[in-house]
């Protein structure tokens, strides 16, 4: 990353921004570059099997967890965050192309150099089409906005939980050390007091460090997170 351009963050729900890569946002932050982050789902109401009957419940809780979020991000020193609001865990009912175009309309504002989402083998289907979507709205076509990076990240309780075939599996080829900053990447996890579970769950301080220190391990460094690089054009 040589230059201080603009990145921009594709998340399923508050936290996996926190949980994927919040030590290299706020890394990257310090230096220069403005952060953007785009929620297309909150993650409340899939916690009902049927949420129209606590709609008054979810909107509440949905109120709450943007607060934690804010906190979360002020942390993190994020520019600027969309919630698009799409329904939670249930992307699957939304054509792609809607979705897409969403992005694409906040491409067109914020023109990142740099983007990252979710990885292509999540367990969790709103992760994937995460994925799907960022690529379609990121094409490289001649005359539109696209960014010259694209990563995807791994999500704790979610990309470690699919099954590992040679198409799910998470294969990092790209390295960020965050050794200076995974203690604030902790506190601002805990900010989501509504998403964050005690140890041995996976969505704790001591899972987070567990695994910075594992990514970090595999190449050399203390603490680290991983990425899968997607593409990436030279010019």
């Amino acid at each position: 990353m040589k230059t201080k351009g603009n990145i921009l963050i594709i998340a399923a729900h508050p936290d996996d921004e926190v949980l994927g890569l919040g030590g290299t946002i706020l890394k990257r932050a310090m230096v220069g570059h403005k952060i953007f982050v785009i929620f297309l789902a909150t993650g409340i109401a899939a916690r009902y099997s049927n949420p129209d009957k606590q709609k008054a419940k979810i909107k509440h809780e949905i109120a709450d967890l943007k607060k934690e979020t804010e906190k979360s991000a002020a942390i993190l020193k994020i520019e600027k965050m969309y919630f698009l609001d799409f329904p939670d865990n249930r992307l699957d009912t939304i054509a792609k192309m809607d979705i897409t175009f969403k992005i694409k309309e906040i491409i067109d504002v914020v023109k990142p150099e740099i983007v990252y989402t979710h990885h292509c083998g999540d367990y969790n289907w709103d992760h994937r089409i995460a994925f799907d979507v960022t690529l379609m709205a990121c094409r490289p076509n001649v005359g539109d906005n696209f960014p010259k990076q694209v990563y995807s990240y791994e999500v704790l309780s979610s990309t470690e939980r699919s099954f590992q075939s040679n198409f799910n599996v998470f294969a990092p080829n790209v390295f960020e050390n965050i050794k200076d900053t995974i203690e604030l990447k902790k506190q601002a996890m805990q900010c989501y007091k509504t998403e964050l579970r005690k140890y041995p769950h996976p969505r704790s301080p001591e899972a987070i460090e567990y695994l910075a220190r594992k990514r970090g391990g595999e190449v050399g460094l203390e603490f680290a997170e991983a990425f899968q690089l997607i593409r990436e054009i030279n010019l």
